[in-house]
């Protein structure tokens, strides 16, 4: 399984944006991860920017988001979503796209429990618990 560093996860996300601008072909990924880019306009600037540092940090406590996180989550949901895994979050996601009426503002519900639950992982050094998270989706509205 392909494991990319921080830096080379941004860096990909920096090359894809690049190739879509150049009209030079992409993989599915970077299709994929295009499409995210697109829906968010205010991380375009940055990534075209040459001297955008992939070593850059964002910290929260400086109220900053990471661009480069939230699109990876962007991507990871994407993909979760595709497969159907963990098994019933495309149904939580649908449920939420329905209710909100913008598909957009779901992901983000799913971006937001993703996080959350990551987040929870890395403090208790556990794997991510898959009920953990489709729990915290169905609490969404």
């Amino acid at each position: 399984m392909f494991k990319p560093t921080r830096d080379q996860a941004r860096q990909f996300l920096i090359d894809a944006w690049s190739k879509y601008r150049a009209g030079e072909p992409l993989s599915g990924l970077e299709q994929i991860a295009v499409g995210l880019i697109a829906r968010h306009p205010e991380y375009h600037a940055m990534l075209e920017n040459p001297a955008c540092r992939v070593d850059r940090d964002f910290p929260p406590e400086r109220g900053e988001t990471n661009p480069f996180l939230h699109l990876s989550l962007h991507l990871a949901v994407a993909e979760q979503l595709a497969i159907d895994q963990p098994p019933g979050i495309k149904a939580q996601f649908e449920r939420l796209r329905d209710s909100r009426r913008d598909e957009h503002a779901a992901l983000h519900a799913v971006l937001e429990c993703l996080g959350e639950t990551l987040w929870q992982a890395q403090r208790t050094g556990t794997p991510l618990d898959a009920a953990v998270y489709l729990d915290c989706l169905s609490r969404q509205k």
